[in-house]
């Protein structure tokens, strides 16, 4: 996973400086499967300024050296946009980082956008849900003397119920999310709608005083 259009989300919230990026990405990071390390952050930071899409400032502090602020340009800000709009494919092992990346960064482009990789998301883990066909199954064994072919057995139920219960609390959690998400775009439409009905009335009460003047 390319870290290039994470830190373009990030700098879209704030310019930042490489070491502040580094320091987010050291209590952060961890979320979106990244290692805190100062080198990915400044050859990442580096490669935008090459491509165009971040511009740098120096900025003087007071009893500090100068910071050197990166903002991403309009070109920077496209290539977002572009980016978020584009259609998202899932991995195949759930809960991999990919997802909560596109999600934080590009679902913050709007709601829409969120929803629309939520029920990607889940749309995909429910078909694999279905294609496992259950968390157990039997294993076809020639084992060594040492290992009791029962036990082997049980160990696996105890290796899939782990991955099973996980997905399944994942699962749960991408319906919740997409209701909320739902509800979101349904409030923003009614509010939308209103204003835009509040608008027709006053042009209406607008035409009808100058009819009456």
């Amino acid at each position: 996973m390319k870290a290039d259009y994470m830190l373009l989300g990030v700098l879209a919230r704030r310019g930042m400086s490489g070491y502040e990026l580094a320091k987010w990405l050291e209590s952060e990071g961890y979320f979106f499967g990244r290692k805190p390390s100062m080198t990915p952050i400044y050859r990442g930071l580096a490669d935008l300024v090459d491509r165009g899409w971040v511009e740098v400032e120096t900025v003087s502090r007071p009893a500090a050296p100068d910071a050197r602020i990166h903002r991403p340009t309009l070109a920077g800000r496209r290539a977002l946009v572009e980016w978020a709009s584009s259609p998202f494919t899932p991995s195949l092992r759930p809960m991999d980082p990919d997802f909560i990346v596109r999600l934080n960064f590009a679902g913050q482009m709007g709601p829409e956008i969120a929803l629309e990789i939520v029920t990607t998301e889940l749309d995909f883990r429910l078909k694999q849900r279905a294609d496992e066909g259950g968390p157990f199954r039997e294993l076809v064994l020639d084992q060594i003397p040492e290992i009791n072919p029962a036990w082997v057995q049980r160990v696996e139920v105890i290796a899939r119920s782990r991955g099973w219960q996980s997905t399944s609390l994942y699962i749960g959690w991408l319906e919740s999310l997409k209701s909320e998400l739902e509800a979101v775009l349904s409030s923003s439409d009614a509010a939308a709608g209103v204003l835009a009905s509040s608008a027709g009335d006053a042009a209406d009460t607008a035409d009808g005083g100058e009819a009456t003047a």
